[in-house]
C-alpha cells in the first residue's frame, strides 16, 4: 500500500548517508520515526531490529508474518518481536511491498546460488558482524544475527511455493518509514550484493533519516 509520508527532510533530527556494502547501526527511541531512503533505487536495505534495553527480544518474521497474514510488509505494518510484542510499525512506504522471506546474503550462499568462486564475495552477513564486532556497546554477538527484513528488494513467491529473485521494484527517491514502539536498536546492511537482479548489479546507497517523536 502506497503512503505518502509528511515528514520533512529538512527538519530531520539525525541523516546519514550509507554506502552499498556499509552498515548502519543506531538506537531509535520510542516515538521516533526512522525513513530508510533508496536514493537511486532497486538497491536492498538488510535490516534487523533489537529491542535496545534487552537484545534478546528481537524481530520475528515468524510473529510479523502470522499475526499480519501476509508474507510482504507494507504501510500499516506491524513488526513483531520474538515475545510478541509491536517493535515498528510501518507508517509510510512510497515502494509497496517489502520482503520477510529472502534472507541475507552470505558467502555460503553466494556459493550455492551463484558460483564456487563467489564465496569471498562481500555480504550482508558480513556486514552485521562487522557491525557487531566494531560495536560492543550494544552487547551483541554472532549468534543475535537472526531473520530480517529485506527493505526494497522483490522476492515473489511462485506457484510451486518457492521463491524468486527478481528485478526491484523500487525507483530512485522511494522509501518506507517507520515508528518505534519501543526503544529499538537497528542493525542496517545495505547489500554489496553484484549478482542479484533486485539491485539491477549496481549495488548504491541509501539514506537513513530520523525524526523526534512529535
Amino acid at each position: 500500500m502506497i503512503v505518502e509520508s509528511p515528514q520533512n527532510p529538512a527538519l530531520a533530527s539525525r541523516r546519514d548517508v550509507v554506502p552499498a556494502g556499509d552498515y548502519y547501526m543506531q538506537v531509535i527511541k520510542a516515538g521516533q520515526s526512522l525513513r530508510i531512503l533508496d536514493l537511486e533505487g532497486n538497491q536492498a536495505a538488510d535490516t534487523l531490529f533489537y529491542n535496545a534495553n534487552d537484545p534478546s527480544e528481537r524481530y520475528s518474521a515468524i510473529d510479523t508474518i502470522r499475526e499480519q497474514a501476509n508474507v510482504y510488509l507494507s504501510a500499516g505494518s506491524s513488526l513483531l518481536s520474538n515475545l510478541g510484542q509491536p517493535m515498528l510499525r510501518i507508517s509510510a512506504d512510497t515502494c509497496g511491498r517489502h520482503d520477510t522471506l529472502g534472507g541475507a546474503c552470505a558467502t555460503e550462499s553466494n556459493t550455492v546460488r551463484y558460483a564456487l568462486e563467489k564465496k569471498c564475495m562481500h555480504a550482508c552477513r558480513d556486514s552485521w558482524l562487522l557491525a557487531v564486532a566494531e560495536n560492543p556497546q550494544f552487547g551483541l554477538t554472532k549468534r543475535d544475527i537472526t531473520h530480517n527484513i529485506n527493505f526494497f528488494m522483490n522476492v515473489p513467491v511462485t506457484d510451486a511455493g518457492g521463491l524468486s529473485f527478481e528485478d526491484g521494484i523500487s525507483g530512485a527517491g522511494k522509501y518506507v518509514e517507520l515508528v518505534a514502539e519501543m526503544d529499538v536498536i537497528v542493525l542496517l546492511s545495505n547489500c554489496p550484493q553484484l549478482n542479484n537482479p533486485c539491485n539491477a548489479y549496481h549495488p548504491s546507497p541509501v539514506e537513513v533519516l530520523v525524526w523526534d517523536a512529535a
